[in-house]
């Protein structure tokens, strides 16, 4: 969104309550909030007892959304932006999700208080990743997550809540944003480190394209869902994304190809083992497209300050493989995709020696 533009002329926010707003995402929120001509005030709710210094027309409140009544914090407010994410990637089965439930509470509570205007943020992993994608995906696209990735079903749960908020409460407007893997210089959200961890090992004959959206265009996307009311499912990304060829140059190591079944095998042996927090379940969003499109939101006035790649370049920090040469990349790479191999294979090993000692 163009910040020097004159604001929306949606419904008037007022009175904002904002959770998880000691985040990367809700401090940045949290500030346009308060600059923001038609906020008198804002209360920002967090776990976290200390979310930096305080803004004037802003207050800050230590709440556990799990337990807490909101009833005071969200009554007489108009406008909730909820934010606040507590997912956990070793939850595993269909157990209750933390992330979930705590949702149900905020949205729960206002119904119960009248507020009239929500924003949720979900994710553009609802669509899943699949070879059969149109690229890009448009919010009329079918949501379909792949079976077993917990943080796309959750998100996926957490839009059909905000479907039953909008048909119990009617006259209320609940703005459901999608987006894209996002980044910030201090900080990335989980899928970004998640699609990071599982590329290490380059699975399959093709390479999708990719989107990477700054946390800046982000908050910028939130304030304006709340500024106009907006209503629905929207997109958010740059505009287009980045060809395979061009992300490949990206690369601090050039990425040897392995066959998928050697990839799903290491990845799950490094699950089992602990040795990463990311789900063997992401590797589809590594070989198959799910970009999507942004028209709907830009439609409404938003327009990202940073593209696919100024996000990616900006907020990747160099490693230290970069000062080699490329021949040396090279044959360090080589030696991963040999490891994987040999990792894979004694993965596999280990199960079949299991499936026999059980016999």
């Amino acid at each position: 969104m163009d910040r020097n533009r004159s604001w929306g002329h949606g419904k008037p926010m007022k009175a904002v309550v904002l959770t998880g707003s000691a985040g990367a995402l809700g401090q940045r929120v949290l500030g346009r909030l308060a600059a923001h001509p038609d906020v008198e005030d804002v209360v920002g709710l967090d776990v976290v007892p200390d979310q930096g210094p305080s803004t004037i027309g802003v207050a800050t409140r230590q709440v556990d959304l799990l337990h807490d009544d909101l009833g005071a914090d969200l009554e007489g407010r108009d406008t909730l932006v909820h934010l606040a994410s507590v997912f956990a990637p070793e939850r595993r089965g269909n157990e209750p999700s933390i992330d979930v439930e705590l949702t149900r509470r905020v949205l729960d509570a206002a119904r119960r208080a009248g507020t009239r205007h929500v924003v949720l943020i979900s994710s553009a992993t609802v669509y899943g990743a699949w070879p059969d994608n149109p690229v890009p995906l448009t919010e009329e696209s079918p949501l379909r997550p792949n079976d077993g990735f917990t943080y796309a079903v959750d998100k996926l749960r957490i839009e059909e809540l905000a479907a039953e908020l909008r048909t119990s409460s009617p006259g209320t407007s609940v703005a459901v944003l999608r987006p894209t893997v996002a980044l910030a210089e201090e900080e990335r959200s989980w899928v970004s480190e998640a699609l990071a961890s599982a590329a290490s090992v380059h699975a399959g004959d093709t390479d999708p394209p990719s989107q990477f959206l700054h946390f800046d265009d982000l908050a910028d996307a939130v304030v304006l869902a709340a500024d106009r009311g907006l209503d629905g499912a929207y997109n958010v990304a740059p505009d287009g994304w980045i060809p395979p060829d061009r992300m490949r140059a990206f690369a601090t190591l050039p990425q040897p190809r392995v066959p998928v079944w050697v990839a799903d095998q290491v990845a799950r042996w490094r699950w089992r083992l602990g040795l990463t927090a990311t789900p063997p379940e992401i590797l589809p969003w590594t070989i198959h497209p799910w970009v999507v499109a942004n028209d709907r939101l830009r439609a409404e006035g938003w327009t990202p300050a940073h593209s696919n790649e100024e996000a990616y370049v900006m907020c990747t920090e160099p490693g230290p493989l970069d000062t080699l040469s490329p021949k040396r990349r090279q044959e360090i790479a080589l030696a991963v995709a040999g490891g994987a191999l040999v990792a894979a294979g004694a993965g596999v090993a280990a199960v079949v020696r299991r499936q026999m000692g059980s016999r």
